[in-house]
């Protein structure tokens, strides 16, 4: 992102996660499964058993428990107005965030 010159405010998700308030909006204004938000290869994510878990849990449950523990976070995540990207994928940010 910087050396494409995008303006961009950084934050420590596992010091300072999300709300349950934010994440609820980007979770609704994204058209990803709740899964898409996890941090997967995590441990927290694997010592919860989760794996089996999200597919079940509504979307209020998911920001409860994303805002619980920002290591559950899938990072790098980027957000702006109705724009939500997690994790890194070139050709995702090329198109989301450079165009």
């Amino acid at each position: 992102m910087d050396e494409h010159g995008v303006v961009y405010e950084q934050q420590d998700l596992v010091e300072l996660p999300p709300t349950k308030e934010e994440l609820l909006t980007w979770i609704s204004n994204s058209d990803q499964n709740l899964r898409y938000f996890f941090n997967t290869s995590g441990q927290h994510y694997r010592q919860l058993g989760l794996k089996d878990k999200v597919a079940q849990m509504s979307v209020a449950e998911a920001a409860e428990l994303l805002a619980s523990d920002g290591k559950l976070i899938k990072r790098p995540l980027m957000v702006e107005g109705t724009k939500v990207t997690c994790g890194f994928k070139e050709d995702v940010y090329q198109a989301t965030w450079l165009n």
